[in-house]
């Protein structure tokens, strides 16, 4: 596959935001990507919230990807499911989704990395990138670990952890097709704006 955009909008209750809102305003700003990522909530909660979202893609074209729970993303008509390591495994969750479902695995080493284009991920989550981000965390991979990861595998590459729309030229030209950026934009005064301003970065 082709991701459609080089920003994967992740919309995450952090720093108070109410999920439906923050999709349509990521939608409205030029999202073409989004994930939703809600840890803590009780599954019919989860399934409203995305059965919203979902709506809200298809009639913008945007591609919408559901983390952790296959159920929840196939019930919601998502177009796909995110896998963390400790998730279903890849082939379980293909035999759930379907053929046409698109599958992404977060990896951190190149050895997920290759297990999960073997296994017929559709792309991979690399990171932490940076310290610090939503989850403080220590010590980031690095642009040689991603360049190292682009290497290896031929599917794309998504991103994630401590990046901002600065450090998202480096992110790109290391080899990532897209970033997965969090807290630089769900803290930002105008989330909209931080969007459009990622996308318009080349």
């Amino acid at each position: 596959m082709k991701l459609p955009s080089h920003f994967y909008a992740m919309v995450d209750p952090a720093f108070g935001h109410e999920p439906v809102a923050l999709a349509e305003t990521m939608l409205d700003a030029g999202a073409q990507i989004l994930q939703l990522r809600l840890k803590d909530v009780r599954s019919r909660d989860l399934l409203a919230a995305a059965r919203a979202i979902a709506a809200l893609c298809r009639a913008r074209g945007a591609t919408f990807i559901v983390n952790d729970r296959v159920d929840i993303a196939m019930l919601a008509n998502a177009h796909g499911v995110h896998l963390g390591q400790d998730d279903l495994p890849l082939d379980a969750a293909r035999r759930i989704a379907g053929a046409g479902a698109i599958i992404g695995v977060s990896t951190h080493t190149i050895e997920q990395a290759r297990a999960a284009e073997d296994g017929g991920a559709d792309y991979i989550g690399f990171g932490p990138m940076y310290p610090g981000g939503l989850k403080s965390i220590v010590s980031g991979q690095g642009l040689e670990n991603l360049r190292a990861v682009r290497a290896a595998v031929k599917i794309p590459i998504v991103a994630i952890g401590g990046i901002t729309e600065a450090t998202v030229p480096e992110i790109l030209s290391a080899g990532a097709d897209a970033a997965a950026i969090i807290t630089d934009v769900l803290a930002a005064p105008d989330v909209g704006a931080k969007v459009r301003s990622i996308l318009a970065i080349h």
